[in-house]
């Protein structure tokens, strides 16, 4: 069968990763390649523009005040550091198993096991909370119609579309994200009118909200920046997609040398818009939203119920690239021999089974909706809350492991390159470090620190002893 792959042989250093690595290339050989450049970009775009940029923000905003911005702008630094690392990998090696593949090659089977199925299971999780959060936004339009039965309705229109072909689940997201980016593009234009004094209707407030820059301290900031963190997630769904596109390399090194000015646009930018035109304390952050309260202040008619439809919006993209990207995942997985043979199943160049059964959690917060509506979105956040964490490491180590290794017998193959390495690498891990010692402190955040350790830890121990018994058979 064909490699997805170009260039030379894989490098490995012994034969036991000389017999896994073909296997990570491969896992996308099966799929359909029907991801045409323009869905890659418009992915690429909208991936960055999440439902925790709108919803989220609001707390972030309350704890730090106008520092928020700087919390946003650190966290995101961190980001595209890990962009970075993971489109070099993602260039030279593309695959739908995007860093869990990495991380076999890299690292080892046991790793490649343990960030795989931890990142699959948070990707499932999340289309559950998305579904509950979009059917909340319905049933405030329509008062009176049960919440479970809009998640149930999400759920089987968008594993529908990914059960069809994957063009399907690439159109859906081209018009998604070109809704999200044309809606901040028009907030942020607006923003900036005002604040300047050109948009008719709205005094700009100058300065006047900065001035108490740092209400909350140290200690806000650091709250600040955690809420701003987990905002990002999203980003790298554009490293999965590539391996069905039709030119992967062109499709992953785009997407990553762009990721810095959209980072820096659609977040840093919005939040220093957000917290110039409104006060940090205002009760409408949080009550209202923080953009709802922005275009309240322009005067723009109806902002409430406009920020209603673009985060609905973006919790129904937010959905259909979440199933997409756990059935990848889990595809890759079982073809790198690292789960059950029956998810690995293609029919129509879409692993079905593997949509199926990565959409079942989603189906399953359908009963749970129904049964425990007041706590299970908080229940099912802290599971989930720092899988992101535990991926970012694996991405910089594997990185860091296999730059060398493609430096000294493929240099060919590193169409994209991480800024200043090793030294940039190393800045990463220690950012993540002190984040993980910030999450610890935070009372809010320990649960999911301690879930998301544990789960890690299980799976990691799970990998090894799937890779023990696979080798002894």
């Amino acid at each position: 069968m064909p490699r997805t792959t170009t260039g030379s042989p894989d490098p490995a250093p012994d034969d036991v990763r000389d017999a896994l690595t073909p296997r990570a290339d491969q896992s996308s050989q099966d799929l359909a390649h029907g991801l045409k450049q323009r869905h890659l970009s418009m992915i690429a775009l909208g991936g960055v523009i999440g439902a925790g940029l709108f919803v989220g923000s609001g707390a972030g905003i309350a704890a730090a005040g106008p520092s928020v911005v700087v919390a946003y702008a650190v966290s995101g630094l961190l980001v595209m550091l890990v962009m970075r690392m993971l489109g070099e990998m993602s260039a030279a090696y593309p695959s739908s198993g995007s860093f869990s593949a990495h991380a076999e090659r890299a690292i080892g089977p046991w790793a490649g096991f343990t960030v795989g199925w931890a990142f699959w299971v948070l990707l499932c999780t999340v289309v559950g909370l998305e579904g509950i959060g979009a059917a909340q936004i319905v049933t405030g339009w329509l008062p009176g119609t049960p919440e479970w039965l809009w998640v149930a309705l999400f759920m089987v229109v968008f594993c529908a579309a990914n059960l069809a072909a994957v063009r399907n689940f690439g159109e859906f997201e081209f018009w998604f994200a070109a809704l999200k980016v044309g809606a901040i593009g028009l907030f942020l234009l607006l923003g900036v009118l005002a604040i300047t004094g050109a948009l008719p209707g709205a005094d700009s407030p100058g300065t006047s909200n900065l001035h108490d820059f740092l209400p909350g301290g140290g200690e806000g900031l650091i709250i600040g920046l955690l809420s701003s963190l987990f905002a990002y997630g999203g980003l790298e769904t554009v490293t999965i997609a590539a391996a069905e596109s039709e030119d992967p390399v062109r499709g992953v090194a785009g997407a990553v040398r762009t990721a810095m000015w959209r980072i820096a646009l659609f977040y840093v930018g919005s939040m220093a818009v957000i917290v110039t035109l409104v006060p940090w304390n205002a009760p409408e952050v949080l009550t209202r939203g923080p953009y709802a309260a922005a275009l309240d202040f322009m005067g723009i008619p109806a902002a409430g119920d406009v920020m209603k439809v673009v985060v609905f919006v973006a919790l129904l993209s937010a959905m259909n690239a979440n199933i997409y990207g756990a059935s990848r995942i889990a595809y890759s997985l079982v073809e790198r021999g690292q789960g059950p043979r029956a998810l690995g199943r293609v029919s129509g160049g879409v692993p079905r089974t593997a949509v199926l059964v990565s959409s079942v959690f989603g189906f399953g917060c359908v009963l749970l909706s129904y049964w425990r509506p007041d706590d299970v979105f908080a229940w099912l956040l802290n599971m989930i809350g720092a899988v992101m964490l535990v991926v970012w490491g694996f991405i910089a180590v594997s990185q860091l492991r296999l730059r060398r290794r493609t430096e000294r017998e493929a240099p060919e193959r590193l169409t994209v390159r991480m800024w200043a390495f090793p030294a940039l690498t190393w800045v990463a891990l220690a950012g993540m470090a002190g984040i993980l010692v910030l999450m610890a402190r935070e009372e809010s955040t320990r649960v999911q620190l301690y879930s998301t350790g544990t789960m890690a830890a299980v799976l990691a121990a799970g990998g090894y002893a799937w890779q023990r018994v696979r080798a002894r058979g």
